[in-house]
């Protein structure tokens, strides 16, 4: 019996795998390729290296893993004990002896494998991958210091600079019908209206020179006591490194570059009514709160696939990405509540679990006394004709 055991649990390892290795390399190339749209403008624009992108690639993957292995491991697991039930493989085994509970410890094995492989990410590679992006971005930024700037936007590529262009060309570095606040004088604010204007860096002095042509300058105080107002043919707005990309710049790290002692130990010095307290205790709670939702997913997948019998892998397919779905936007939404003070970060964090854990239960008791999932099967053999 034990040999027979073995050898079943080998046949559904077999089963899981192929699926888990495919469907997580496909989840990745979709993120990659939306991903990539957005960084080729980077290489076609503003002549970002191609080894610059790879490394961004890299440094961004492990956050894009993480992010697909729910969905992953619940879809592998899912679909092979969908298959099994559409074949009554698991009657004929039901048959034999083996109940549903008894083919669980390779849906163990693999949830708890992917739960470690999430656990390593979250709390080691994903900070270290963020960590490495933001350098890589400010080391960009510099070389690149228009990377900020978008036509008929207003964006501040500068600390206490803002920008709105009517026109920006990337390979003159020039620009037309510009207007400027420069606010970074604690005790002034200049406004700068120009016709034209260019951008020019001196790599020797670590400077940029924004240089416009045919304007004007509204300077006025702090408590709006005093103005002037200056025209010019040429005017000349230098900036240096402590100007550029002020969130890089800085180099305060993000709650997603720290690690959980970092973490611990910033809450501890941060007051609580401060919005980055709850950024960081979020963070922190996630860490946690994911992977345990990678090994629910894994483990919701054996009874909702054993129980249906109709669809095939399609099908498989997607109820696996809808439950993913209803899991991410539940996240989503929890993360919207915590962030505006609604729910606390400590609860919110773990809400979507507990969700998972109590779709998980009600599955396997619903599996473990053969009560199938009815609907659902009504709806996929009216899908089949």
């Amino acid at each position: 019996m034990a040999h027979m055991k073995l050898t079943l649990y080998k046949y559904i390892l077999h089963e899981i795998w192929p699926v888990f290795t495919a469907s997580l390399i496909v989840f990745i190339f979709i993120v990659l390729a939306a991903t990539m749209l957005n960084l080729s403008e980077w290489v076609v624009n503003h002549g970002v290296p191609l080894l610059g992108i790879a490394m961004i690639v890299l440094y961004l993957l492990p956050g894009l893993i993480l992010f697909a292995l729910p969905a992953t491991v619940l879809m592998s697991v899912f679909v092979a004990f969908l298959r099994l039930s559409a074949d009554n493989e698991i009657q004929a085994i039901k048959t034999s002896g083996i109940g549903l509970y008894q083919l669980l410890p390779p849906v163990v094995f693999v949830s708890g494998i992917a739960f470690l492989v999430a656990c390593s990410i979250s709390l080691v590679v994903a900070p270290l991958g963020n960590r490495s992006f933001k350098d890589l971005a400010f080391q960009l930024a510099y070389s690149k210091p228009d990377m900020g700037i978008r036509e008929r936007i207003f964006c501040e590529p500068f600390q206490g600079v803002t920008f709105y262009v009517n026109h920006f060309s990337v390979r003159d570095k020039t620009m037309s019908d510009i207007f400027v606040v420069d606010r970074r004088d604690p005790s002034m604010t200049s406004s700068i209206v120009a016709k034209e204007g260019g951008i020019f860096v001196n790599p020797k002095s670590k400077r940029i020179t924004i240089h416009f042509q045919d304007g004007i300058v509204f300077t006025t105080d702090k408590n709006l006591e005093t103005a002037r107002t200056i025209k010019f043919s040429t005017y000349d707005l230098s900036l240096g490194t402590e100007d550029l990309m002020p969130a890089l710049s800085s180099r305060t790290p993000d709650p997603n570059e720290m690690f959980v002692q970092d973490l611990i130990q910033k809450l501890k010095t941060t007051p609580r009514n401060e919005a980055r307290y709850n950024e960081m205790v979020m963070e922190l709670m996630e860490k946690f709160s994911i992977p345990f939702a990678v090994f629910l997913m894994g483990m919701i997948g054996a009874p909702l696939g054993a129980q249906i019998r109709a669809g095939g892998r399609f099908a498989g397919i997607v109820i696996s990405l809808l439950v993913f779905l209803v899991y991410y936007l539940f996240l989503a939404g929890m993360r919207g509540l915590r962030e505006s003070g609604i729910l606390s970060p400590y609860i919110g964090a773990w809400l979507p679990d507990l969700f998972l854990l109590a779709s998980c239960v009600f599955l396997m008791k619903r599996a473990g006394e053969e009560r199938s999932i009815n609907l659902l099967n009504r709806i996929l053999k009216v899908q089949e004709y």
